[in-house]
């Protein structure tokens, strides 16, 4: 009998066992991908906020999260495992049955499959709905990190170690991104895409930067600050307390610079009328060092947010700003620092004319020299510069590094300066409009 040549089927059991098994490394290539975008674009905050509602997978994503460098080292571990096992599996498979033209369809089939089906369709889904997608994804990932330490924990040394080599020195405990930048940053964001207001964003901003700024970038310079001279008559202090738009005035003795207290105009009155009930002149029997409290003076160099604490531990709203050789430099008030937050507070003692930009014809703005760079920049949505200077008037004179007279005209950082009107060496009145 001749023998019978018997050819093996072009599909048989091994080829269907192997494209199975491709198409299960694609599935895992697509968790990996996926779970990586989840976690890493997972709002921290919305988590923290779905945890404490008592969702354990929430919970579960932010500790696999605390330890990113781990995180993301075990996920690309195991994606680039399933991917160049697939990979090969696909070319030894395809290989075996077209022959050698079975290398460059591999690599075409497994291309689109991988970009797909592994990258683009889970990641899509996974930055669709982060939290939910990184709250479902959390424990199967956080037991593959723990599988995949050792190896990881390898690698991370040996790339540090490369890189210092090559100078470079890496922080294990650092974030990319601080937490109050990433807010401040949303914010930005939020409000060029028309989600968040203007009002909204300055109030949440004028909060984070309270720790970034000193008392002395708020303060009433001395200038403007108006006082009481302690050795005048009862009746001359009650007339100019009155009088003044404030209830606290800081009391001076000989000298403006020589504080000896503050009188609170309440309590004047409160005094006056007990010595009028004891009888006899209740002007004459008042003695302003018996009603005034005491300074309370802070360092110039204090930040808001410190000093706003100690307002509020001391129970007082006013402190008198003195440099570090105690020369006299501004007045502060809690209201200061809660405009630096809220924008400003106006009362029915302020003037009108102190929060009204005057616009004129050719687009530009009047404004006041004295008036804070940071006022300036929230009211008009500007980018002015204020780490040299604390008021416009100052940031001109820096810029131009000479006292200009009236009518003299600047161009810098985008704006046109014209110095509309001088106060001696002050410069009182700028014509400012953006180039």
């Amino acid at each position: 009998m001749d023998p019978v040549s018997t050819a093996a089927p072009l599909f048989d059991a091994a080829f269907w066992l192997t494209a199975g098994g491709i198409m299960v490394l694609l599935v895992m290539s697509g968790f990996f991908s996926g779970s990586e975008t989840a976690l890493t674009a997972a709002s921290r905050g919305k988590l923290r906020a779905a945890a404490d509602r008592g969702s354990k997978g929430a919970q579960k994503a932010l500790d696999v999260t605390e330890d990113s460098e781990r995180l993301i080292g075990s996920v690309l571990l195991g994606n680039n495992v399933v991917n160049i096992l697939a990979t090969s599996l696909a070319t030894a498979l395809l290989t075996k049955t077209f022959g050698p033209n079975g290398v460059a369809l591999a690599t075409l089939v497994m291309t689109l499959l991988v970009l797909i089906f592994a990258e683009v369709l889970p990641k899509t889904y996974a930055i669709t709905n982060p939290e939910s997608t990184a709250s479902l994804v959390a424990r199967p990932i956080q037991l593959i990190v723990i599988v995949f330490s050792p190896i990881v924990n390898a690698v991370r040394y040996f790339v540090r170690g490369v890189l210092y080599v090559f100078g470079v020195r890496t922080d294990p405990n650092s974030h990319i991104l601080a937490v109050r930048e990433e807010i401040a940053g949303a914010l930005q964001l939020g409000h060029s895409e028309g989600v968040v207001e203007k009002e909204d964003r300055d109030r949440i901003l004028g909060a984070l930067d309270l720790a970034d700024r000193t008392v002395a970038e708020v303060m009433l310079h001395r200038s403007g600050i108006e006082m009481v001279d302690a050795d005048q008559p009862a009746v001359d202090i009650l007339r100019q307390c009155l009088e003044s738009a404030h209830t606290r005035l800081p009391l001076y003795r000989d000298d403006p610079e020589n504080i000896v207290g503050v009188i609170h105009a309440k309590d004047l009155l409160r005094a006056i009328h007990t010595s009028d009930a004891d009888g006899g002149d209740p002007l004459t029997r008042v003695d302003i060092m018996d009603v005034a409290m005491p300074p309370y003076f802070v360092p110039e160099t204090t930040a808001l947010d410190e000093q706003m604490r100690q307002f509020l531990k001391r129970k007082t709203h006013f402190a008198l700003v003195v440099d570090e050789y105690g020369a006299l430099q501004g007045l502060l008030t809690l209201e200061d620092i809660i405009e630096e937050i809220v924008g400003e507070i106006a009362d029915e003692f302020d003037e009108e004319d102190d929060y009204v930009f005057t616009q004129t014809e050719d687009g530009a703005y009047l404004i006041d020299g004295s008036m804070t760079i940071r006022d300036v920049n929230r009211a008009h949505d500007w980018s002015l510069p204020d780490e040299e200077a604390n008021t416009v008037a100052g940031l001109v004179i820096h810029e131009a590094q000479i006292i200009p007279v009236e009518g003299q005209v600047f161009s810098f950082h985008g704006f046109r300066f014209e110095v509309v009107d001088k106060d001696e060496n002050r410069l009182a009145t700028l014509k400012i409009r953006p180039l």
